[in-house]
């Protein structure tokens, strides 16, 4: 009799156990919004418990703001205010970008009452916003790691598709290009250069994130092999040769980036709109309308105006010896004027096609005691090498890095 009645007590708890499951899965409902993602929550979401909570992750989208994202989720607006308020000093909810992603985790009942908001502003830090009583903010930094990473390959047709090809972050042929920017003109190398590189990889939970620095690189150009290595010195860090000199010079190779040699320096040209012959005393470089110009080096301005056939065009004298032009701009950089201190890299203008031009491209011009010279054969005076005290360190990581260089295939 005993054994029927504990058989009995047993299938009851069994089917009080299924009819709860099945309320629980057919009655209560989950919101699902558009854009939004439910995931069956893992133990932690963000270091938060999140076994009993309902979990969307979604991702802001254009024209978004934060009141429209959180008023999605029924957070009444004294309670946006809130958050934005107390967010003043944390983060600027001005600044949020589309395509970043949120998460938020709600109560698992009819009502889904948010309890966290959570907002990745970039790849290693992230704002939790604890709404389960008043509003308490989290600003939250995550862990990340540097990997020692190596990379080889020849060129073919360009830099970027040389990375690409050899499945590294196109990022590197940036980097490689503005290390380079004083000894290597990168609208002139050709298939059959090389490069090898060491550098520093950040990731976050195995997650690759970007590219941290490049601690040493090879590279092989007109029968010619370039070394750099990052060295610090007095608490600052730069690129030296094997020899230990800067790879700085006075002067960038080129005005901007990435783009084509479309006409050379000489002294008999057909000239496109004229059709006459008559000398090119510069370096015409093919480039996008708006691409962005750069001052080769530190001056003052000289010239900035609209100059007949040159069109809009700026001239800046860098020292005694050495001036450049650059003309057609579309228009001129912020503060560009007469008189107006410029440096190295600094935007003076953007690629147009104003004056005699048959369209966009970049007139550059480079003058030594006011005599036009070609601006892709200027020798520039190397910056200051590793100081003394530093150099026999200097040797010691130079060996190291050049020994992993010359061994990576």
């Amino acid at each position: 009799m005993w054994k029927k009645r504990l058989t009995q007590i047993f299938i009851g708890v069994v089917t009080l156990f299924i009819a709860y499951v099945l309320y629980d899965y057919f009655l209560v409902p989950v919101k699902v919004l558009e854009d939004d993602k439910i995931v069956v929550a893992e133990k932690t979401e963000f270091g938060i418990v999140a076994d009993s909570l309902v979990v969307h992750k979604s991702e802001v989208q254009a024209n978004d703001n934060i009141s429209s994202i959180l008023q999605k989720y029924t957070i009444d607006s004294r309670t946006v205010d809130q958050i934005v308020r107390k967010s003043d000093t944390i983060f600027d909810f001005h600044k949020i970008r589309p395509g970043d992603p949120y998460t938020v985790l709600c109560s698992n009942d009819n009502k889904q009452t948010v309890q966290y908001f959570i907002y990745e502003n970039s790849p290693v830090s992230y704002i939790v916003y604890d709404l389960r009583d008043s509003v308490h903010i989290h600003y939250i930094q995550r862990n990340v790691d540097k990997n020692i990473k190596t990379i080889s390959g020849e060129i073919t047709s360009s830099l970027w598709n040389a990375m690409t090809n050899a499945k590294a972050s196109p990022s590197l042929a940036v980097e490689l290009s503005e290390i380079y920017a004083w000894t290597i003109d990168f609208y002139s190398i050709q298939p059959g250069d090389k490069f090898k590189v060491i550098y520093e990889e950040l990731s976050v939970d195995n997650e690759t994130i970007g590219l941290d620095r490049i601690l040493g690189a090879w590279f092989y150009h007109a029968g010619k092999p370039y070394y750099a290595f990052y060295f610090a010195q007095d608490d600052a860090g730069d690129y030296f040769d094997d020899l230990g000199q800067s790879l700085k010079r006075a002067f960038l190779k080129a005005p901007l980036k990435f783009s084509r040699i479309s006409s050379n320096f000489t002294y008999h040209r057909f000239h496109p709109i004229l059709r006459i012959m008559r000398p090119h005393l510069g370096v015409d470089y093919a480039a996008p309308r708006g691409t962005s110009v750069h001052s080769i080096g530190n001056g003052t301005v000289i010239s900035a105006g609209f100059a007949g056939g040159a069109g809009r065009m700026v001239k800046i004298r860098h020292n005694a010896v050495y001036s450049t032009t650059y003309m057609h701009l579309a228009k001129f950089g912020s503060g560009i004027r007469n008189g107006a201190h410029v440096t190295q890299g600094q935007v003076i203008g953007y690629v147009g096609s104003s004056g005699l031009s048959t369209g966009s491209h970049l007139d550059f011009r480079f003058y030594k005691n006011g005599k036009p010279i070609n601006p892709l054969k200027v020798e520039s005076p190397p910056a200051k090498p590793v100081k003394k005290e530093y150099y026999s360190d200097y040797v010691r990581l130079r060996d190291k890095l050049r020994h992993q260089l010359d061994s990576i295939k």
